[in-house]
């Protein structure tokens, strides 16, 4: 096994040697015309010799590996050798340091020139990435703008509906409050009106004209005829009330010869009616809403 670990050791440092040197080096350099054939020719020949010690040491390792191998361990004799070969290569490269390829200036331009093609070539494929992702953004940013654009005149136009629904709502609802107005009015209207029949009703009935009663026919027999017609209660309860509603300021009626003086003295002794302070044919309605 000694000799097994010399030739590993001498593979592992020709392989270190010819890992330096990039792939496909020689054919690349035999075919560049600028490179000197002195500098070709001797990176050729250092490469042939390296692959001649390389394959030289792979045959023995081979023969050696046969004659050593048995049958009752010659699985066990392969996987050390395995093993060995990838502990071998293992510590090749992590003991790897940069070596010069060459001292030939001639080959050294040839692969600093190369490397930097390379290097060129990999700058150029990241700008047409980067050129691709950039028209990419800016198709988005577009598209972006589009919509923004397009959602603003969305918001325009629904503030402008908001604007008019808001106008429809406040002209529908004073239509409303309106028409509520009117529909109480209304309603208020036919109220005073039954209220207004109900106290005519009583009133004819309870307090007539002196035409329409017999003890006031007694009296009127009595009396001197009145020269003008007379008036019912309830038409002068609806003057007053009519005076008071009307001119509030002013809510006193002048008493004429249409008024039934029993009437007026009605109204007064029971406080419906109060009379001028100083004008005693003038009365007015007892403010009863106040």
């Amino acid at each position: 096994m000694d000799k097994q670990d010399e030739l590993l050791q001498e593979v592992e440092e020709l392989a270190k040697h010819m890992s330096i040197y990039p792939h496909n080096l020689a054919p690349k350099i035999a075919t560049n015309l600028e490179c000197p054939v002195n500098a070709k020719e001797e990176l050729l020949d250092e490469c042939e010799a390296m692959w001649k010690k390389l394959e030289e040491c792979q045959s023995k390792l081979t023969l050696l590996g046969t004659e050593t191998l048995t049958d009752s361990d010659a699985k066990l004799s392969l996987l050390m050798m395995r093993v060995k070969a990838l502990t071998a290569e293992c510590n090749q490269w992590q003991k790897q340091t940069p070596e010069i390829i060459s001292t030939n200036p001639d080959v050294l331009v040839e692969l600093g020139k190369e490397e930097l093609q390379k290097v060129n070539h990999d700058l150029e494929m990241v700008l047409s990435i980067f050129k691709a992702r950039n028209k990419k953004l800016k198709e988005d940013l577009k598209r972006e703008q589009q919509w923004l654009e397009e959602q603003q005149q969305v918001v325009e136009a629904l503030s402008v509906i908001e604007e008019e629904m808001k106008n429809q709502v406040v002209q529908f609802s004073e239509k409303r409050a309106f028409q509520e107005l009117k529909i109480k009015m209304l309603k208020i209207k036919e109220y005073k009106e039954e209220l207004s029949s109900a106290l005519g009703e009583f009133l004819e009935e309870h307090f007539p004209l002196p035409e329409e009663d017999g003890s006031a026919k007694k009296k009127k027999s009595l009396a001197k005829e009145p020269t003008m017609q007379l008036i019912t209660l309830h038409e002068i309860l609806e003057s007053l009330i009519n005076k008071l509603m009307s001119a509030p300021h002013d809510p006193y009626l002048t008493i004429n010869d249409t008024f039934w003086p029993p009437y007026i003295e009605l109204l007064l002794r029971y406080g419906i009616a109060l009379r001028h302070p100083d004008d005693p044919k003038r009365i007015r309605l007892e403010a009863f809403h106040q």
